[in-house]
C-alpha cells in the first residue's frame, strides 16, 4: 500500500499542535551543533530536546510570536516589535531542561538580546524539518511563507544559523551573513543573517 504524501502546505501552529511540533523539532535538531554542544549526552539528548521545544514553544513562540508548520516542518517567526525573548521564569525552565549547559545558555540569550538589530525587522527564531523530508521542500516553504509578509511590509528578515551547511540554502533565499559569533563557553559559531525586503511580486 503507497504511503499518503506528507503536506508541505504552511499552516498556522497552535498550542494543540505543540505534540507535533516537539517532535519534528527535536528530530530537525538532533545533529544541530548548537543543540549537541548544550546537549552533549547522547543518552538523554532526544528527550531534553523534545522537552525544550515543547517549553519554548507552549510558554512564547505560540503566544508572542507567529508559529508555523507544515506536515512534518515548523517555523518560529518574531513580529516587529514583538517580545522576542523569552520571559524569566520560561528561560530558567529552559535552563532547567538543558542542565549543566544551562548557565551558557543563559549567557547566550543576554548577548544575543544585547546584539539584537535595532531597525524594524522580522525574526526567523527556530525553522526545522523532520530529517525523513529534508529535500522534499518542508523548511523551503516555511522560510517563502515568512519572506512573502516581511516583503509585503517592506521588512528586513534576520536569523542565527547554527549550522554552518545551512548557510547556502538561506542564501539562496537572499540572506547574507553578518558576521560569525562563537558561543561563549567555547560553544560552537552561529552566523547571523540579514535579507533586506525585496518588492512584491507585480510590483
Amino acid at each position: 500500500m503507497a504511503r499518503m504524501p506528507i503536506s508541505n502546505t504552511p499552516e498556522r501552529a497552535t498550542l494543540d499542535d505543540a505534540r507535533a511540533v516537539s517532535r519534528t523539532l527535536a528530530g530537525a535538531f538532533a545533529d544541530d551543533p548548537m543543540m549537541r554542544w548544550f546537549l552533549p549526552d547522547e543518552a538523554t539528548r532526544a528527550v531534553r530536546l523534545d522537552r525544550y521545544f515543547t517549553t519554548i514553544f507552549t510558554r512564547h513562540y505560540a503566544r508572542h510570536g507567529l508559529c508555523e508548520r507544515t506536515g512534518a516542518a515548523a517555523a518560529f517567526w518574531v513580529a516587529p516589535g514583538a517580545q522576542a525573548m523569552p520571559d524569566a521564569e520560561t528561560v530558567q525552565e529552559l535552563v532547567d531542561v538543558l542542565g549543566e549547559q544551562g548557565p551558557l545558555f543563559r549567557e547566550a540569550l543576554e548577548g544575543a538580546a544585547a546584539h539584537a538589530p535595532t531597525e524594524p525587522h522580522w525574526y526567523l527564531a527556530v525553522l526545522g524539518a523532520d530529517p525523513v523530508v529534508r529535500g522534499q521542500g518542508h523548511g523551503s516553504a516555511l522560510l517563502r511563507s515568512g519572506l512573502a509578509r516581511a516583503d509585503a511590509a517592506g521588512l528586513p528578515v534576520y536569523l542565527d544559523s547554527s549550522k554552518e551547511s545551512n548557510i547556502p540554502v538561506y542564501e539562496h533565499f537572499g540572506f547574507t551573513v553578518l558576521a560569525g559569533a562563537e558561543l561563549p563557553g567555547g560553544g560552537p559559531t552561529l552566523w547571523p543573517m540579514r535579507r533586506a525586503p525585496r518588492p512584491a511580486a507585480g510590483a
